[in-house]
């Protein structure tokens, strides 16, 4: 057998340099290249081999651990999983710090490699710098702690195990129903430890992504149960748009008259003024979308987890016929609200249904409720991006302001936590395919600066926005830095209410007074935060990374700046107060949270009470 003797680190990024995807007979390299912080479990094992330029992986230098994963998440995501990039980090705090990257990676569903080095196998000098110890058990390390949060982990510890490691590796990065963070734990002193590796395991090895046909006794089935619904609704999910199916749901949708509704990740998939779009679906969505899903007889979920959000936490349903349909390639997500399970491919399983639909000469019975529908949020919507308040700016109109100036350029716009997402979906109108980005199966807040420079890795050619709140800025964004360095030019359009403002809106509708959610001096009266707002100059911040930065209190001033934004050659930040509580609010939905059902206030428990009366109309399963 030819062998080929390598460190474990060269053989990992030999390996790595050499895995492609084809994806519907176009084959491309999956690996783009890492990112990363060096430390002493790191740098002179991965490090080493990195150096050696016999590869193609571009390494990008990270200020934050958690910030490199999320540019990896960024940009895997925008590539609708197409390529990534893999993350490393020293032992201890430097690995740990990725830990909430890698759970933001799974609950989205999308493929990152993290690669955090671990302490030694052989622990002979145990213990090193940043280990945790555990007693009762040696095996144990810090690294531990992605194994919730991986969709598979392992640890290399010896030299030849890198071989079926890596393979498992990709498989599971490559499967678009069980993708996710993977994690391959690599102790220090075997990265360095060499092996006579087979010349074959570095061979060029392609990974095809096959689409799963639906089954025809399946098909037949979800024909049936269609075929006998009147008002069926259909929930656009990300799944649509990674299996690139945006086209078949228009097809589906429009053959047969049937409104869908958007989830985050599926918004973008379909352009907004598509006839049969309703927009955002569930407890963030619009009056449009919900009023149809509360009518429905029935639900297609397509590509989607139909998580509490989406479904209004089971509530959103109110038909007593209703039935769902679920078509999705992961069946854990295909099981859920009790649905029919079609579990195949998106693009494959709407070409199918349509087919066999049409042959029976289906339409909704839908007459004047879409159209009305839809124009009534469109009004709703004008109105929140024309508010205007004498105190200052309310955030729905910078958002309007926003969407207006934005689309134009073709733009991508990155958004994750806060508030900030809820109005994005019922407000933003997508006029280019694939240009909204919002993480938020998990709503990890400091996803948006990081994942606006992953955005703009995959597509350098359109002007990326983060759009993000303040407290969301101040969690994260120290990856500005990168984007100096890397000249990666992105563009932060930061609206600063002074705090936690989303979460201040839920305290305050349970009942509860208003606490710790605002960005407030400590006053001596109360001894709590309740003094003056404290003034914080982002622009400031911003400009001591070497971000352009503008300071806006005005749409006027919104305008100047935009056309500086666009002809700077370096990333900027917009710093623009907004007033506290100018958000847009729910529309015929429900959100189901742990109110206090004793308190010495009577609000709480009267929200508490109604908790308990809205509960008993949601679906048990």
């Amino acid at each position: 057998m030819k062998t080929e003797r390598l460190t474990m680190a060269q053989a990992l990024v030999k390996f790595l340099d050499n895995q492609y995807i084809c994806f519907d007979g176009k084959e491309s390299k999956f690996v783009e290249g890492i990112l990363g912080i060096f430390g002493h479990g790191i740098v002179v094992g991965l490090g080493e081999a990195l150096e050696q330029k016999d590869h193609g992986l571009k390494f990008i230098q990270g200020k934050n651990e958690q910030g490199i994963g999320h540019i990896a998440i960024g940009f895997a995501k925008q590539m609708k999983r197409k390529k990534i990039m893999a993350v490393t980090s020293s032992i201890g705090p430097g690995a740990l710090n990725m830990v909430t990257a890698a759970g933001t990676a799974t609950a989205n569903r999308i493929p990152v490699l993290f690669l955090p080095a671990d302490t030694y196998a052989t622990r002979q000098p145990d213990p090193v710098l940043q280990q945790i110890e555990q007693p009762y058990n040696s095996n144990i390390t810090a690294n531990d702690a992605f194994k919730p949060v991986s969709k598979y982990w392992d640890r290399i510890s010896r030299p030849e195990q890198l071989m079926t490691a890596a393979i498992n590796a990709m498989r599971v990065l490559t499967d678009p129903a069980e993708t996710g963070a993977v994690t391959l734990c690599l102790p220090q002193d075997v990265q360095g430890e060499i092996y006579d590796y087979p010349a074959e395991f570095f061979k060029k090895r392609v990974h095809y992504i096959q689409r799963r046909d639906i089954d025809s006794d399946v098909l037949a089935k979800a024909v049936e149960l269609i075929a006998s619904k009147q008002k069926p609704y259909v929930i656009c999910g990300g799944g649509v748009k990674y299996s690139e199916a945006g086209r078949e749901l228009e097809k589906f949708c429009e053959k047969f008259k049937i409104p869908f509704g958007e989830t985050q990740a599926g918004k973008g998939t379909v352009l907004w003024d598509h006839p049969y779009n309703l927009g955002g679906a569930g407890v963030t969505g619009t009056s449009a979308a919900n009023k149809i899903a509360w009518e429905a007889d029935l639900v297609i979920g397509v590509g989607t987890r139909l998580d509490d959000f989406t479904t209004s936490s089971k509530w959103a349903y109110q038909n007593e016929d209703v039935d769902f349909i679920t078509i999705n390639l992961n069946d854990y997500d295909a099981y859920k609200m009790n649905a029919f399970p079609v579990i195949a491919d998106a693009k494959k399983a709407l070409a199918a249904i349509t087919r066999e639909l049409e042959k029976k000469g289906y339409i909704s019975k839908y007459t004047v409720d879409i159209k009305e529908a839809i124009e009534e949020w469109k009004d709703e919507a004008d109105r929140l991006y024309k508010m205007e308040l004498e105190n200052g700016l309310s955030q729905t109109r910078v958002l309007g302001e926003l969407n207006e100036k934005l689309t134009e350029a073709n733009a991508i716009i990155v958004t994750a936590s806060g508030s900030l997402p809820s109005d994005a979906q019922r407000l933003w109108r997508t006029r280019s395919h694939n240009a909204y980005h919002a993480e938020y199966a998990f709503s990890c807040m400091g996803y948006e600066v990081a994942g606006a420079i992953g955005a703009k890795l995959a597509e350098p050619d359109k002007e990326v926005y983060a759009v993000v709140g303040d407290g969301g800025f101040l969690m994260l964004h120290t990856e500005l830095v990168t984007s100096i360095q890397e000249g990666i030019k992105i563009n932060v359009v930061l609206m600063d209410n002074h705090g936690f403002q989303c979460i201040h809106n839920l305290q305050k509708s349970q009942g509860i007074p208003s606490f710790a959610n605002e960005f407030r001096y400590r006053e001596e009266e109360t001894g709590r935060l309740t003094g003056e707002y404290v003034p914080v100059d982002y622009a400031k911040v911003a400009e001591g990374y070497g971000v352009r930065s503008f300071r806006v209190s005005s749409i006027e001033e919104i305008y100047r700046a935009f056309s500086e934004i666009q002809n700077s050659d370096r990333s900027t930040l917009l710093d623009i107060k907004v007033l506290p509580g100018t958000m847009s609010d729910g529309y015929n939905s429900w959100w189901r949270v742990g109110t206090a059902q004793k308190s010495k206030y009577k609000e709480v428990e009267k929200a508490a009470e109604a908790i308990r009366e809205e509960a008993s109309k949601a679906k048990q399963f």
